[in-house]
């Protein structure tokens, strides 16, 4: 089985994960100081303080670089967790339609200035 995740860059991994176990109910992995290893229900994801090695935080760039997507079973709660402990509230969760039928989504952006795009799981199928 192949994994594919994602490294936050954010100026406090301390805080952040904090936010994010708060926000998303995510656990930490691991803990090294400036990068956390963290997952939310299985799915592993990891905060690091950028140190002059080639990439920064969107805080620090003025804009986002990447999304994060993300699909559970009630993207509702999700997005309404993280609105509740002061993400940016992007996007409200609503019915999108898609070639397979409805897609259910919406997003935010945490304090670090990074995308979520939280939705269900249909589009995780293969779909023709």
């Amino acid at each position: 089985m192949t994994l594919i995740s994602v490294m936050l860059a954010v100026p406090d991994a301390a805080a952040a994960s904090a936010w994010y176990q708060q926000a998303l109910g995510a656990t930490e992995l691991w803990n090294l100081g400036s990068v956390i290893g963290l997952q939310i229900d299985g799915a592993p994801f990891f905060v690091a303080e950028p140190a002059n090695n080639g990439w920064e935080s969107p805080t620090a760039l003025g804009s986002t670089s990447a999304r994060i997507e993300v699909f559970v079973d009630d993207p509702d709660a999700v997005v309404g967790g993280a609105a509740e402990a002061g993400a940016d509230y992007h996007d409200p969760v609503r019915d999108h339609s898609a070639p397979w039928g409805t897609h259910r989504q919406g997003g935010f952006f945490d304090p670090w200035g990074h995308l979520w795009l939280v939705g269900d799981k249909s589009p995780l199928q293969r779909h023709r």
